[in-house]
């Protein structure tokens, strides 16, 4: 009886936390605030988008639209990493990334792919560090001038967390682009 309360438990917790974020995605009224003091970095989100889509045109690409469901697969990320102190494209449960994107982000059609980008700073991100980051790492870098990308979803937090982050605030970022078609 402990374990199916607990497994229902962690069920309304983690459902609660996708709807937070899928409100905030849609641009709704309130920014996510975790139970651990996490908050969403809605700011950070469009000022990123731009920078991105900024830097993708002047290499002679097509700019990223916003996806929700790659918002929503992006926040949870960045989310989990706060929550439970680690930095990594796998998930808490150590599967692969592109998992954890899929259950957001489904095939249709014949073409489908998704790649990520993460970042983290303390105490604070902004936009333009971010993208230094990427550029200067070229896996991170070749997500950015992929011209196989169409949409691209950002999750920001800003929390104190532990592990990694050694009890710092921190800002982490979360970018899942993706194509599916």
């Amino acid at each position: 009886m402990l374990g199916r309360l607990l497994v229902v438990l962690v069920v309304v917790s983690a459902l609660a936390s996708v709807a937070a974020l899928e409100t905030a995605a849609a641009g709704g009224p309130h920014a996510f605030t975790g139970t651990r003091g996490i908050t969403r970095m809605r700011g950070l989100e469009p000022q990123l988008l731009a920078a991105i889509n900024d830097f993708r045109r002047a290499h002679g690409l097509g700019p990223l639209r916003l996806s929700r469901a790659l918002a929503v697969a992006a926040g949870l990320h960045s989310l989990s990493m706060a929550e439970h102190g680690y930095f990594e494209h796998s998930s808490l449960d150590g599967s692969p990334f592109w998992k954890r994107v899929k259950a957001a982000y489904p095939r249709k059609g014949r073409r489908w792919g998704v790649g990520e980008n993460l970042a983290w700073a303390s105490p604070g991100l902004n936009a333009r560090r971010a993208l230094e980051l990427w550029l200067a790492s070229p896996p991170h870098r070749e997500n950015l001038l992929s011209p196989a990308w169409r949409e691209i979803g950002l999750g920001a937090v800003r929390a104190v967390a532990g592990g990694v982050y050694n009890g710092r605030v921190v800002t982490i970022l979360t970018a899942d682009f993706g194509v599916r078609r």
